[in-house]
């Protein structure tokens, strides 16, 4: 797993420049390039749509999105890392391995709405149980991370 490193990036006047080497090289090829580009714009309109699906996580894929920036457009991560909605949670993660407390009271309310649906839905048992086993995990993972 490549680790982030953003307490050591500066910031300096639109400018991000790493000054360590645990952040992916810039891809010099410009076909790869345009690939890292465009998974990272889908990763961040798929995060934009899970803002209003609470099926779809939002972080996830904004730290998605971050990764492939970082690989590609220094002015599209630039753009992600202080954008004032998405960018603190991406600081924090790649800092600490945090998520904030309201992040995962929001992603409990979300988790137990869309399970509640399932049985008011009519969803068959074996998918109820699936559903119980993947959403145990995913809680369990959150709550343990630091705030």
């Amino acid at each position: 797993m490549i680790q982030f490193c953003l307490r050591r990036l500066r910031i300096h006047h639109m400018h991000c420049v790493c000054t360590h080497a645990c952040w992916p090289s810039k891809v010099r090829s410009s076909a790869v390039r345009l690939l890292w580009i465009t998974c990272g714009l889908v990763c961040v309109c798929l995060g934009a749509v899970g803002v209003v699906l609470p099926l779809l996580p939002t972080v996830p894929f904004m730290l998605l999105a971050a990764f492939c920036f970082a690989r590609s457009s220094e002015s599209l991560h630039y753009w992600l890392v202080t954008h004032p909605q998405f960018g603190p949670a991406i600081v924090n993660w790649q800092d600490n391995g945090a998520v904030s407390h309201r992040a995962k009271r929001l992603a409990t309310i979300s988790v137990v709405v869309v399970w509640g649906l399932s049985f008011v839905l009519g969803a068959p048992t074996t998918v109820i149980v699936i559903q119980a086993l993947v959403l145990s995990g995913v809680m369990l993972f959150l709550w343990t991370r630091p705030e």
